[in-house]
């Protein structure tokens, strides 16, 4: 049974790799679950300065999910490079690291840091406000998508993902607009904008008002946007939002996905990786699929 699949040129051993955000960058999680067992670990956000993110409350429970508005927290580029690459080089399994910034600047200045360290694929999160143009995320216009991608490509040496965000008329024009610009991947869904009010209290449940969505709820949304963009371009597509299951997971590769994000499961159960690429493995047994590829794509029209 192959359960290899490859991303712009990089094999992972399996589809099922962690969401950023949601799994640190491994050392937290590394006790519940053997990194060895993931296609590839994505790490928390990364910017060229430290970013003390957004002010608490940052985390709501809801239906179906969960809000959060962290605000991109994170050490920087200089410390993730000293503690977070070493510990991921100790597993077999590849690194992905999540990129962000609020100018074009700022990206591309984390990318050519990154150019030389031993990392296999770059995620560029355009869900971050553009300062340039008044805070309105760099992935919510065509034009801006295939301008930071354009950017981001000039420095990169490794091939890079576009994270595309939900919050958008025509997501496929969005990832048209990605590859246009050169991207080698997509990932997609990021979290949809969403608010939660306690009536008791008649305040915001977040400090920030609004978060991100994340969790089951979202997870029809999800397998709808990566079917139109599976459709819209022939670039390889790492599907999430809301994978909680098996099931989900290959829900998501029979709309267009060759491989899938976990994301909000971890905090709910830190293992759903592992079982979830066991389900997918089941599955393949029950179906007499001898390689997952054969999944991606694979939903019938008629």
């Amino acid at each position: 049974m192959n359960l290899a699949v490859n991303i712009a040129g990089v094999t992972l051993k399996n589809p099922v790799m962690t969401a950023s955000g949601t799994f640190g960058s491994g050392e937290e999680f590394s006790e519940f679950v053997d990194l060895n067992r993931l296609g590839a670990v994505v790490t928390k956000g990364v910017a060229n300065i430290p970013w003390e993110g957004n002010p608490v409350p940052r985390v709501a429970e809801v239906y179906g999910g969960m809000l959060n508005a962290v605000g991109l927290q994170n050490p920087g580029i200089d410390l993730f490079m000293k503690r977070d690459i070493p510990f991921l080089k100790k597993y077999d399994t590849k690194i992905i690291v999540n990129v962000c910034g609020k100018s074009a600047k700022d990206y591309c200045e984390v990318v050519e840091r990154l150019a030389d360290e031993p990392v296999d694929l770059l995620e560029i999160n355009i869900s971050c406000p553009n300062v340039k143009e008044g805070g309105i995320a760099f992935g919510q216009e065509a034009k801006s998508v295939e301008f930071i991608t354009k950017e981001v490509k000039r420095y990169a040496a490794q091939p890079v993902i576009m994270k595309l965000s939900p919050n958008v008329t025509d997501i496929a024009e969005m990832a048209k607009a990605a590859e246009a610009g050169g991207a080698d991947a997509l990932s997609l869904i990021n979290t949809l904008t969403g608010m939660k009010i306690d009536i008791q209290r008649r305040k915001f449940a977040l400090a920030n008002k609004t978060g991100g969505l994340s969790g089951p709820a979202i997870h029809p949304v999800a397998v709808r946007m990566v079917y139109q963009a599976a459709l819209a371009v022939k670039l390889p597509i790492i599907g999430m939002g809301g994978i909680l299951t098996a099931e989900d997971a290959i829900e998501m590769m029979l709309a267009g996905a060759s491989a899938v994000s976990v994301g909000t499961a971890n905090f709910r159960n830190p293992a759903a990786t592992a079982e979830i690429l066991e389900g997918i493995r089941s599955y393949m047994e029950e179906q007499g699929i001898s390689d997952v590829k054969e999944l991606v794509g694979a939903v019938e029209d008629k």
